[in-house]
């Protein structure tokens, strides 16, 4: 295929993974809204049980006799229908979330082959190769610690960034800069990207956790809605820990090698570059949240908002310093 060939394939991928992502996003939605329902359904009768049996065995027997008759009429088909539907629900999710990563892929590719370089040389590259490590971290995120509920909201995020991508970020292939020309793109830029999208799902916990929190300490409790099926606010807080405990030592690197690079192109290691600072600062935060917990004990909702003051400081090097100010890096 010619280059313009693999361009245009790009392209098309980028839809098929727009609508791939869009009803995965649905899907899990679907799951984490209706697929646990049974289960909570389930541990309602054996709590009613327990505190009727302390009212004595007759009555036990009589709540045994109503349940069985209960369960084998409209009641036990609607629940075993209702966990059925939640296997299904799942099963979609995960399916199209794998499809949609491989078409994903599949625009890198081709657009690093049309171009002949690593892909990742403009706004509309980077965001896109952003996004695809968001995917990649939560698929492993979602694998290694059972934390699919988190899938609704990391694929949101994943949508929104696509068609910002698409519809004010789009740029053709084509070469870059002599700066970019280098082979420390594909260290110093493919860090950036592993550790931002590390942090993204880290961020998407931190939000739950809080809210999770909240409704843990609410008076009502956290009752039946979607916030009843996700993890406990303590596993939420630990979960946000690792990830980001994973992605800081791949940021620190990225500044490293970010500096080396400087160096070679522009004959300083350090200029005060507004993304320079911004990328530092970045550091600073995540560094002061990894110490906090570590050396002061602190959890909960102070380590949380100091989580998100660093997710903040990330999304604003990304775009408020790109359209904001003006410096040497060829995004801004």
């Amino acid at each position: 295929m010619s280059n313009a060939d693999l361009a245009n394939l790009s392209d098309k991928l980028m839809l098929t993974t727009v609508v791939m992502y869009i009803v995965a996003l649905v899907a899990y939605a679907a799951d984490l809204g209706f697929g646990r329902r049974s289960a909570a359904v389930a541990e309602e009768r054996a709590e009613a049980k327990v505190l009727v049996g302390a009212a004595g065995a007759e009555t036990v027997e009589t709540v045994d006799k109503a349940e069985a008759s209960a369960d084998a009429g409209p009641a036990a088909s609607d629940d075993a229908g209702a966990e059925r539907q939640s296997v299904d629900w799942a099963r979609l999710a995960v399916v199209l979330n794998v499809l949609g990563w491989a078409s994903h892929l599949g625009i890198l590719v081709t657009r690093g082959l049309a171009e002949h370089r690593w892909p990742w040389g403009n706004m509309y590259e980077f965001m896109t190769a952003l996004s695809f490590a968001a995917v990649t971290a939560f698929m492993i995120v979602a694998l290694r610690y059972k934390a699919r509920f988190l899938g609704a909201f990391v694929m949101a995020a994943v949508v929104i960034a696509l068609g910002i991508d698409n519809i004010w970020l789009y740029d053709s292939a084509g070469p870059v800069s002599p700066a970019l020309n280098s082979y420390w793109i594909a260290i110093h830029v493919t860090a950036a990207i592993i550790a931002t999208g590390s942090f993204t799902v880290a961020g998407a916990a931190t939000i739950l956790y809080l809210l999770k929190a909240r409704a843990e300490t609410s008076e009502a409790g956290v009752g039946g809605g979607m916030l009843s099926r996700v993890p406990s606010a303590a596993d939420l807080d630990r979960l946000s820990m690792r990830v980001t405990m994973f992605a800081f030592p791949i940021w620190t690197a990225a500044i490293i090698m970010g500096a080396i690079w400087a160096d070679e192109a522009w004959g300083r290691y350090w200029g005060w570059d507004p993304k320079e600072v911004w990328s530092f600062v970045t550091w600073i935060v995540y560094a002061a949240y990894l110490h906090a917990r570590a050396t002061a004990g602190w959890r909960g909702r102070k380590a949380a908002i100091l989580s998100l003051i660093g997710f903040g400081c990330l999304l604003f090097n990304f775009f408020g310093v790109n359209y904001m100010f003006s410096g040497m890096h060829s995004y801004a």
